[in-house]
């Protein structure tokens, strides 16, 4: 059964953006998915503390759906690359934030506003 996984990476900031970009599909390859990887570049970054003699990194985040199994090989993959400083991979359950709403919901939503409003 296929998953919906949320990715982060952060890249050694020193490699060129041809080579990270390289790396990722060679990383995405293990996962063997057939739907489309949405992959987000955030940039290079100042990191929140030095990781070894770094103090900046290359961020992105991705989202795919994968087979549980195909995990562990590619998290193999991620630790064995000197040009990954840190990753993280978790379940994509839903996007942040409030919960989608429909119009009609959002028009309700404002009357009852406006009818506390009046109220005052």
């Amino acid at each position: 059964m296929s998953r919906q996984y949320e990715a982060v990476y952060i890249f050694d900031s020193t490699l060129e953006d041809a080579a990270i970009q390289e790396k990722l599909a060679k990383h995405h390859a293990l996962l063997g998915t057939t739907e489309e990887i949405k992959v987000d570049n955030w940039g290079r970054r100042q990191l929140a503390y030095k990781i070894g003699r770094r103090e900046t990194g290359y961020y992105i985040l991705a989202r795919f759906v994968a087979e549980p199994k195909t995990l562990p090989e590619f998290e193999r993959a991620l630790k064995l690359d000197d040009g990954v400083i840190r990753y993280l991979i978790t379940l994509y359950e839903h996007e942040l934030g409030a919960p989608p709403i429909s119009e009609e919901e959002a028009a309700l939503a404002r009357r009852r506003d406006d009818d506390d409003d009046e109220e005052e």
